[in-house]
């Protein structure tokens, strides 16, 4: 399993294939510089993909391991690369490159006729105040390559057009990128109610394992995701046509094989793709997913990854819902306790309630911050019902945030 060291999802992986009896072998991103201090080929540097796949494709090929699978959105072209050295099943390297690059995959959705917002990519190094009267207004900045709304930015006008470009670029540069090399991508503002949709490729045909509903409006000016609920309270004709524009978005890109993650726009011109990933669902949201006989989400996956029999892959409690909630950072600073664990966990509903975010440590919100506090979960009779006891829950929650002063950095 290859992974970042922040993914939320190694120890549910390594959960599942423990029950599987399967054996792992994880494969943490490393810069280069520190590779010395874990063995070779366990810390590689993904920042280079062709070296980071030979190297896994290298290890795996020499102790025959039947499969390589990516967890997070900083491993899968390291993988899909890995499997296709191998010849295992895998995405084509290009294919991954394309769930991973928004440019990228805006051009490949356009190409293929699946709706997108009007789009443009820009310098990094731009002047955003000659860019700044040429864009129509709303649109949407967004980093290339970030994942969770990392530098995502509504824009209205000219001035915030400037003010969110500056703060983004400071956001990139201060994590590597080469202003005379990276891009931006602006792109159209698409209202409309926003989904999720869980499916798994087989030899290109997907099947839909679940639709979250996003209850929460996200309009911006930034975008940070908070409630999770499924099954879908959409129309069953809405929910086909969903699948149908995921089916044609992942075809597209020349997805093929293993999970995808994808995000979509409803409104009355139809479904318009977001962002389609070649990876499950992140955080801890999965946990409220379960099929069969009890079969998680990350069981299923390497059961098809290994190319071991599939359980049913209804949900179980297909009439009740379930529903997540991914906590947000109301202001950064010094996360110094947590109040109300007991009373939230009291609310009829709440499954469970897992705060991530360690204690005595800064935190960031969005659009610079790349985590949440953590996680409440809730089961309820309906779906809305589940969202109810997720509010509540919330609510009964007290975060003691102490602000620092923090300097911004130059431009």
């Amino acid at each position: 399993m290859l992974y970042g060291p922040a993914t939320y999802r190694a120890a549910a992986f390594g959960a599942a294939a423990a029950r599987l009896g399967l054996e792992v072998i994880p494969v943490v991103d490393t810069p280069a510089a520190l590779e010395q201090r874990r063995p070779r080929p366990l810390a590689v540097d993904f920042s280079d993909p062709d070296d980071a796949a030979a190297r896994v494709a290298a290890y795996a090929g020499a102790h025959a391991i039947p499969t390589i699978l990516g967890l997070d959105d900083s491993a899968t072209l390291v993988a899909a690369a890995a499997n296709a050295l191998l010849g295992l099943p895998h995405n084509d390297p290009a294919a991954a490159l394309a769930a991973r690059d928004k440019f990228v995959m805006r051009e490949r959705l356009a190409a293929a006729g699946v709706p997108v917002p009007a789009y443009q990519r820009q310098p990094l190094g731009a002047d955003p105040s000659a860019l700044a009267p040429a864009i129509t207004y709303p649109s949407v900045i967004k980093p290339l390559r970030l994942s969770g709304s990392r530098g995502v930015i509504r824009v209205d006008d000219p001035a915030s057009f400037v003010a969110a470009w500056r703060r983004t670029r400071r956001l990139l540069l201060a994590a590597g990128a080469d202003p005379a090399a990276d891009h931006l991508l602006i792109e159209a503002f698409i209202p409309g109610v926003e989904i999720a949709l869980e499916g798994l490729l087989t030899e290109g045909s997907l099947r839909t394992l679940a639709i979250f509903d996003k209850p929460d409006p996200l309009d911006g000016p930034f975008f940070e995701e908070t409630i999770y609920v499924t099954p879908s309270r959409l129309s069953r004709t809405t929910q086909a046509a969903i699948t149908a524009t995921a089916t044609a978005a992942a075809r597209a890109l020349g997805l093929r094989h293993g999970p995808v993650h994808a995000e979509l726009r409803i409104n009355e011109h139809g479904v318009w793709v977001i962002e389609l990933a070649g990876r499950s669902i992140g955080g801890l949201c999965s946990s409220v997913l379960e099929f069969g006989l009890g079969v998680r989400l990350e069981e299923v996956i390497l059961r098809h990854a290994a190319g071991l029999p599939l359980p049913p892959l209804a949900r179980t409690g297909t009439g009740t819902g379930a529903g997540v909630m991914m906590i947000p950072i109301p202001s950064g600073g010094m996360l110094r306790s947590v109040h109300g664990r007991a009373d939230a966990l009291a609310v009829p509903g709440v499954t469970g309630l897992d705060i991530t975010a360690p204690l005595n440590q800064l935190i960031t919100p969005l659009p610079e911050g790349a985590s949440y506090l953590g996680f409440i979960f809730a089961q309820g009779e309906s779906p809305a019902a589940a969202e109810a006891a997720l509010r509540e829950a919330h609510a009964r929650l007290r975060f003691v945030i102490e602000p620092t002063i923090m300097l911004a950095p130059a431009d």
